[in-house]
């Protein structure tokens, strides 16, 4: 829980820092992104401190291309 809480604190300092020049400059976009990459990683930050497990992308890509990876061995053979 403490951890959790001190990942949202570093969080909120960031977009205290990060948030108003972007605002200033009128970079919406850029605040766009921005907001979603530190979502997503304060998720995970949060997610691993309660240590629990992270799906490995490179599984999903394995997931994805296997198959396309079994048509071509098979078509090379």
């Amino acid at each position: 829980m403490i951890k959790s809480i001190g990942i949202l604190l570093i969080a909120a300092a960031i977009l205290w820092i990060e948030v108003p020049p972007l605002l200033e400059k009128k970079y919406k976009k850029e605040l766009l992104v921005f907001s979603i990459l530190l979502a997503i990683g304060v998720g995970l930050s949060i997610t691993l401190g309660f240590k629990k497990p992270i799906p490995n992308p490179f599984d999903l890509l394995t997931f994805i291309f296997k198959p396309l990876d079994d048509v071509i061995t098979l078509l090379l053979k």
